[in-house]
C-alpha cells in the first residue's frame, strides 16, 4: 500500500508524518520517539551518523557535531564537522535522507510523494538551496511548503473552516520565529501578504537564557573549570539539560530548582516563572511585531482574523499565548502536540500531490498516537476531518527514486474540537521488541541500603557519559557559552550567537559518506535471552526495571515500568544507575546521599525503554549491573523502590554500512 510522506526539518528537531488509508499520523523516528534531533556526526572512519546515534557520541566528541545548521542555510561559511567542510545544505541533506530511511524500513518501502516544509521568510535562494539538498538525499520528486501553509492545512483537518476564513499563524520552534496569514480557498490555502520571520528565535535561545541565569547565580565558577576533561563535557551537559528541563517544567508550575553538581560546588539555583518571563519577554515583544507585520501585510486586521495557530514546541510557554491572545484579541488555537502541526500537514499535502486525496477531499483522519504512554486530548476517537487540504508549495525536481531505510514510530495529538463525521483511527504503535528468554538463576535481592554489587571487572572503553549527574563528574569549561554551543545549547547569553555547533559546511554536494546501520537501527539486539531482574519490592511507588537488551551499537534497552505515579522529569521521576557509582549505597543515586554518585534521570517523556547507557559506560564504571530508584523533584531518591539487573554483553561490532550517497 502506497503513502505520502511529510518532513518538518527543523532546527532542533526534525520529525516525520505519514499519510495511508485516508489517515495521517506521526512516524516514530528513533527510539520510540515522535522526533529526532538535528543533529550530524561525523565518525572517524568519515562514516555519518544522525539523530540520538549523533547525539550519543558528541557528549565525548563535540568537535565532530554539527547542529543548528538550518540556520546557515545560505551562509557560504562552510561548517567544520571533524575538521571537514560542509554546507548547511549538505547536513540537511544528510539528515534528510536518514529520515526517508527510517520512514520507509518502517513502512515497508519508499513513499510515493513526498513534502518537505520550509520556514515562511525564506527567499527564492535558501530554497533553491533547500532543492539541492532535496538532490543530494536522493529523494526523487518533492513537494516544498512553508511551515505555516502545513500548520494551516492540519488544522483544517481538525476544525471545521469556512472558504473564505482567514487565520493567522504563530510559529515558534527551536530555532526560528514564522508568522504568516492565510486565507482558505475552495482548493487549498492562499498566503495572503508577506510572512514575516525572525531567524535566530526560538527555544534554543531561551535555554540560553536559563543557563546565563545559573551562569550569574555560580559568580564565574563554571569558567573556572577545565575544559579539556572530558568528564567536563558530560558536566555541562547535563546542566545544558537540567536548564531545558527547567525551562519546560515552567509551563506547568511557578518555580523550580535547577541542580549544579560541579567538582567543587553542588548547590541549586531556583528560577520561578516571573523571572523566566522577564528574560524572554523582549524576544516574544519581537515575536508580536513581527505577526502584526504580517497581517498589515496581508491588509488584515486582527477583527478579521477568525485564529491565531500556535505552533511549534516554545509556544507551550504560557506567556505565548497571553501575549498573543492580550495584542491581537483574537482567539487562539494550540495544539495538543504543537511539535506535530507541522509534519502533518506536510503528510496531508504530500496525499493530495500524489493524487491519494481530492482536493475537496473530507475524509483524511489524522491518527492521534499515544506518546511514551500519555494519549492523545480527549476526544480523539471520532474527530472529523475538515475540508480542502492543501494549497500553494514549490515541487523539487526529482533526482532519483529515494531510497530509505531505518527506524521507530513515535507520537501524536491533534488541535481542537472537529468537523463532521470522521473518525480518528487508533495509533499504530512502534514495533515492540520481543521479550527476552528469562534463563534460570537465583533471584538477586532488590535495591535498598544493605544490597552490595558483585565485583566487577574493570573497565576498559570509554564511557560516553549520558548526561551523568554526580559530585565527581567535572563540569563545564572556560568559553562556557561554546562548549554549551558544542553540546546542543544556545547559547550561555541573550546575546550570544547561536552555532551550528561544530559545524558549517561547505559547498560540497554530495560528499561521499556512509551510514552506520548498527546505530540507526533500533530493533537490532544480541541475546535470545536475558537475564532476569531482581524482584521489584512492594510499596505505594516503585520504578523498576522488567528486562533489557543490547542494541548493535551497544546501547543498553532498558524495559522499565511504574507503579503507583507517572514518571515526570518535572516532578517524581526514575534514576537509572550503576551501584559501582554510587559507593555501594543506593541513597548516593540522588541528592540526598552522603556523597552524591553519578545517575540519569529519566521519565515518560524520554520513552521507553531507557537508553541512556552503553555497554562501554557499564565497562567505564565497572558495573555488571544497572538499577533503577524513585526519586523526588529534587532528585533525592527513596531505596527499595527499585531493582536491578545483570548487564549482557554487547553485540559483535559490524562494518558501516554504506547507504550509497
Amino acid at each position: 500500500m502506497s503513502y505520502a510522506l511529510g518532513i518538518d526539518l527543523g532546527t532542533t528537531y526534525s520529525a516525520a508524518a505519514v499519510f495511508r488509508d485516508g489517515r495521517a499520523e506521526i512516524a516514530s523516528l528513533g527510539n520510540r520517539a515522535a522526533s529526532v534531533p538535528s543533529v550530524v556526526f561525523l565518525r572517524e572512519d568519515e562514516a555519518i551518523l544522525t539523530g540520538e546515534a549523533a547525539n550519543r557520541r558528541a557528549m565525548t566528541e563535540p568537535d565532530r557535531v554539527a547542529r543548528e545548521f538550518k540556520r546557515r542555510v545560505g551562509d557560504t561559511t562552510p561548517v567544520f564537522v571533524g575538521g571537514t567542510p560542509y554546507s548547511a545544505e549538505a547536513l540537511m541533506a544528510k539528515l534528510l535522507h536518514w529520515i526517508a530511511e527510517a520512514v520507509a524500513e518502517r513502512e515497508g518501502g519508499p513513499p510515493s510523494q513526498i513534502a518537505i516544509s520550509h520556514p515562511a521568510n525564506w527567499g527564492a535562494f535558501k530554497i533553491d538551496l533547500l532543492r539541492q539538498a532535496v538532490r543530494m538525499a536522493d529523494l526523487g520528486e518533492v513537494t516544498l511548503l512553508t511551515e505555516p501553509e502545513a500548520a494551516a492545512i492540519h488544522y483544517a483537518s481538525q476544525e471545521r473552516v469556512d472558504v473564505g476564513a482567514v487565520v493567522a499563524v504563530y510559529d515558534l520552534g527551536g530555532g526560528t520565529f514564522d508568522a504568516a496569514v492565510l486565507r482558505k480557498t475552495s482548493d487549498g490555502w492562499e498566503v495572503m501578504g508577506q510572512p514575516e520571520g525572525i531567524e535566530r528565535l526560538g527555544g534554543i535561545d531561551f535555554d540560553a537564557a536559563v543557563f546565563a541565569h545559573v551562569q550569574r547565580a555560580l559568580g564565574g565558577s563554571i569558567e573556572d573549570l577545565d575544559t579539556e576533561d572530558p568528564a567536563t563535557i558530560a558536566a555541562v551537559s547535563r546542566l545544558k539539560q537540567d536548564c531545558i528541563d527547567a525551562k519546560e517544567a515552567l509551563s506547568t508550575d511557578t518555580d523550580t530548582s535547577i541542580p549544579v553538581l560541579l567538582p567543587n560546588l553542588q548547590t541549586e539555583v531556583r528560577l520561578t516563572r516571573t523571572e523566566f518571563e522577564t528574560m524572554i519577554r523582549p524576544s516574544l515583544s519581537d515575536s508580536i511585531d513581527a505577526l502584526r507585520r504580517a497581517l498589515r501585510s496581508a491588509g488584515i486586521e486582527p477583527e478579521d482574523v477568525s485564529a491565531v495557530l500556535l505552533v511549534g514546541g516554545s509556544s507551550r510557554i504560557p506567556l505565548v499565548s497571553q501575549l498573543v491572545s492580550a495584542e491581537l484579541g483574537r482567539p487562539v488555537a494550540v495544539d495538543a502536540h504543537p511539535k506535530h502541526a507541522i509534519p502533518l500537514g506536510a503528510a496531508i499535502r504530500a496525499a493530495r500531490d500524489g493524487g491519494m486525496l481530492g482536493k475537496e477531499e473530507t475524509a483524511a483522519t489524522v491518527e492521534h498516537v499515544e506518546i511514551d504512554g500519555a494519549p492523545g486530548p480527549a476526544g480523539a476517537s471520532g474527530v472529523a476531518v475538515g475540508a480542502a487540504l492543501a494549497g500553494g508549495g514549490d515541487t523539487a525536481p526529482a533526482a532519483d527514486s529515494a531510497s530509505p531505510g531505518a527506524e521507530t514510530p513515535e507520537p501524536v495529538a491533534a488541535a481542537a474540537g472537529p468537523p463532521d463525521g470522521v473518525e480518528v483511527a487508533e495509533p499504530r504503535g512502534a514495533p515492540v521488541a520481543p521479550e527476552p528468554a528469562v534463563p534460570a538463576q537465583p533471584a538477586m535481592p532488590p535495591v535498598g541500603p544493605d544490597y552490595v554489587e558483585p565485583e566487577a571487572p574493570s573497565g576498559n572503553g570509554g564511557s560516553k557519559a549520558p548526561w551523568l549527574i554526580g559530585a565527581g563528574a567535572a563540569v563545564v569549561v572556560a568559553a562556557v557559552v561554546i562548549v554549551f554551543l558544542a553540546l546542543g545549547g544556545g547559547g550561555g547569553d541573550d546575546t550570544a550567537e547561536p552555532a551550528a555547533t561544530g559545524a558549517g559546511q561547505s559547498e560540497d554536494t554530495s560528499p561521499d559518506t556512509s551510514v552506520d546501520t548498527t546505530t540507526t537501527s533500533e530493533s537490532t539486539t544480541t541475546a535470545a535471552s536475558g537475564p532476569t531482574p531482581t524482584p521489584c519490592p512492594g510499596g505505594d511507588k516503585t520504578a523498576c526495571i522488567t528486562g533489557i537488551e543490547v542494541d548493535a551499537d551497544g546501547t543498553l534497552l532498558v524495559d522499565w515500568e511504574t507503579t503507583g505515579f507517572s514518571a515526570d522529569k518535572a516532578s517524581e521521576h526514575v534514576h537509572f544507575f550503576f551501584p559501582t557509582a554510587v559507593n555501594g549505597d543506593f541513597v548516593n543515586a540522588g541528592t540526598g546521599g552522603c556523597c552524591p554518585g553519578e545517575w540519569i534521570l529519566w521519565g515518560e517523556e524520554d520513552g521507553h525503554p531507557f537508553d541512556g547507557y552503553t555497554v562501554d559506560d557499564a565497562n567505564n564504571f565497572g558495573a555488571t549491573q544497572i538499577c533503577s530508584l524513585v526519586a523526588d523533584a529534587g532528585h533525592a531518591v527513596t531505596v527499595d523502590t527499585g531493582n536491578c539487573i545483570d548487564i549482557p554483553s554487547g553485540p559483535e561490532p559490524t562494518g558501516p554500512y554504506d547507504s550509497g550517497y
